[in-house]
């Protein structure tokens, strides 16, 4: 969940208490280090979610003549349904033909062209599209350009992003609800079988784990309903749109869903055997048996569950998506394992009376793996998605990963006091437990757990129900009820009676408390558009509207018509020499050098490689030898070739042209 989570206990109670700590704490903080080290390496592009990185026309560009399609390239693989990109003319309606967009990749580049209608008028257009990334996230847009000059539009920007509204906020607390089902269901039932093998016929344990299920099956059966409305029409009634749900089925994000769902059912019997038959069981050699095939079994359906989320989601597209996959299911199952469990210590330290230390050292070891997975796999994850020291600081997905990073600090200073509390519970009662009277356990490092239990506990007296005749078993039953009430309130006094044990559920739910506001903001960083995607798609869009350097840009073309002094020098001046209105001079040289008069001069503009042009400039004469044209409309940057024909007279006249540099 994170590039470098605090562990929680030793791993030995040799060590001194303190100087454990700060020494994991120096490791941690140079794994923390070598993140933002890996930050400035650099990287060929990683994407998730689709940017917009171009487009033709592009954004605000003003064209002689409308364009027979308008073309849109994305940063990464889209899905476009038949209505995806729409183009509206002035009066708000349809521009273009409505057909399916044309597919026009070309190795890297991914680009999609929407044809318009033949002899559009002059006007402002809007090009709104709406897609969904190869993450699975919707992503959606506009922009206008103009024809001739910009006009007065009826059409509205439309301000809302895809994925918004009520359904995108259900949609945002289902994905929290299944990471964070996940996590007790996965992490639950590993401490069990790792740690604390007992906790498998302890009540709360058991409904944590099943409700840690019952959240994720709820979880992944809403997102599936709500997929067709998030990514499409907003409206929540879509969710129960049979066809729409059918189209769901048939992506990526959908499969991965279904999926899931098999697999929890796989999950519900494997609770269903750790709760009962293995609870159950008795002989040590068949429970060791069944606890190596339950393990087995547990981590193959949790691989798979994670792996439902790397199929779909961030890891599956960018750079690397082989390596980054795998990498990912190692780190949801590492945090399923470290959050899980330690949200089961936690509920075995306030619930169950009889947890003893060594199943705390034991989870101390889990705690530590994970730890170094963690480290590992955030590293990665952190290098891919981010990149830079710019794109850390800013952007949104660099800002909450400082925030993570943040969370994470504050996690190492809670875990020192979780070691500390865990060695002194280690080491001040050998075994850690002791056996009473009803021989269940009881926690090591109290005067009173050594005792079996008394027939008083302070001023509550235990029932005696060896009176109780066979003849009244209604009295004989509430007597039993009051014992048991009386037995469990003496372990509770018991195990409240421990300082150190007191003191290690204090720090460990500040942990817990710590690491789901984490799991939150890893949450929203999944939905959250990936920093060096979006540096790359700002950087386009710089690059597409940002005006040249002011000009002038200069030209010479010699010339001859054929005819009786046909030959001289047209000198062409072009200011600013950028996208949009520019003022153009031409100054026509005989073979002497000097100012030739001419009966006419024209000149065009053409863009061969975006098939514009030719687009004709008329320029007036203004003295001897010198013309001039104000307004020359240049939609886009580009190398244009620059045509300008000069005639000598009533027949002779040539056209030369040559290739210029504009914006």
């Amino acid at each position: 969940m994170t590039a470098a989570t605090a562990p929680h206990f030793g791993p030995t109670p040799s060590t001194p208490a303190i100087r454990r700590p700060l020494a994991a704490a120096a490791v941690l903080a140079a794994l923390v280090g070598m993140v933002f080290g890996l930050l400035l390496g650099g990287a060929g592009p990683a994407s998730a979610h689709a940017a917009l990185t171009g487009s033709d026309p592009q954004d605000g560009a003003v064209v002689a003549t409308a364009p027979k399609e308008v073309t849109l390239t994305f940063s990464e693989q889209v899905a476009l349904g038949d209505d995806s990109i729409r183009i509206l003319d002035p009066d708000g309606k349809r521009a273009d033909t409505g057909a399916v967009p044309r597919d026009l990749q070309s190795g890297s580049t991914v680009k999609y062209g929407v044809s318009l209608h033949a002899g559009l008028p002059d006007g402002t257009y809007t090009v709104a599209w709406q897609a969904v990334s190869a993450d699975s996230h919707p992503v959606s847009g506009a922009f206008t350009f103009s024809v001739g000059a910009p006009s007065k539009t009826t059409v509205a920007l439309p301000t809302d992003q895809t994925g918004g509204g009520l359904v995108g906020t259900l949609y945002e607390i289902a994905r929290y609800a299944a990471y964070a089902g996940f996590i007790l269901l996965a992490g639950g039932s590993a401490f069990v079988l790792a740690c604390w093998q007992r906790g498998a016929g302890a009540r709360p344990l058991q409904r944590l784990v099943v409700r840690g299920w019952m959240t994720l099956t709820v979880a992944t059966l809403a997102m599936l309903l709500l997929r067709n409305p998030y990514t499409g029409s907003g409206k929540l009634a879509d969710a129960f749109d049979l066809d729409g749900l059918k189209a769901v089925l048939d992506t990526k994000p959908g499969a991965a869903l279904v999926s899931r769902l098999l697999l929890l059912g796989a999950s519900a019997l494997f609770i269903a055997v750790l709760f009962g038959a293995y609870a159950k069981r008795e002989d040590e050699r068949e429970k060791k048996d069944l606890t190596f095939g339950l393990a087995i079994g547990g981590t193959v359906i949790a691989a798979g569950i994670a792996g439902t989320w790397a199929l779909a989601e961030h890891a599956s597209t960018g750079i690397q998506p082989g390596i980054a996959m795998p990498v990912d299911v190692l780190h949801l199952l590492a945090v399923a394992a470290w959050l899980g469990g330690l949200t089961a210590l936690l509920v075995a330290l306030y619930r169950t009376p009889d947890i003893d230390a060594t199943a705390v050292r034991r989870f101390s070891g889990i705690a530590f793996g994970s730890v170094v997975v963690l480290a590992a796999t955030g590293i990665y994850q952190s290098w891919r998605q981010v990149g830079t020291w710019s794109a850390l600081t800013g952007t949104g997905y660099g800002q909450l990963l400082l925030v993570k990073v943040g969370l994470v600090a504050v996690l190492i200073g809670i875990a020192w006091f979780s070691r500390r509390w865990t060695a002194r519970l280690v080491t001040g009662g050998g075994d850690a437990s002791t056996e009473t009277r009803d021989g269940e356990t009881a926690p090591a490092g109290t005067a009173a757990a050594g005792a079996s239990t008394t027939e008083t506990s302070g001023s509550a007296e235990v029932p005696d129900i060896s009176g109780a005749t066979a003849e009244d078993p209604a009295r004989a039953a509430q007597l039993a009820r009051q014992q048991a009430a009386v037995a469990t309130a003496e372990k509770k006094r018991i195990r409240d009676a421990d300082p150190d044990r007191s003191g290690l559920r204090r720090s460990v739910l500040a942990e817990v408390g710590v690491a789901v506001a984490l799991l939150a903001v890893t949450t929203v960083l999944t939905s959250t558009e990936p920093a060096r995607t979006e540096e790359e798609a700002a950087r386009a869009s710089t690059a597409a509207s940002a005006p040249a350097t002011a000009g002038p840009v200069e030209m010479k073309l010699p010339f001859d018509t054929g005819g009786e002094n046909g030959k001289g020098m047209v000198r062409m001046e072009i200011t600013p020499a950028r996208t949009g209105a520019n003022e153009l001079h031409l100054w026509v040289d005989g073979s002497d050098g000097k100012p030739m008069d001419v009966p006419e001069v024209k000149v065009a503009f053409t863009l061969e490689s975006k098939d514009i042009g030719p687009l004709p400039v008329v320029p007036a004469r203004l003295t001897e030898g010198h013309w001039t044209a104000d307004g020359v409309q240049i939609p886009m940057a580009g190398n244009w070739k620059v045509a300008v024909t000069v005639r000598t007279s009533d027949i002779d006249q040539t056209t030369i042209d040559k290739n210029m540099k504009i914006g």
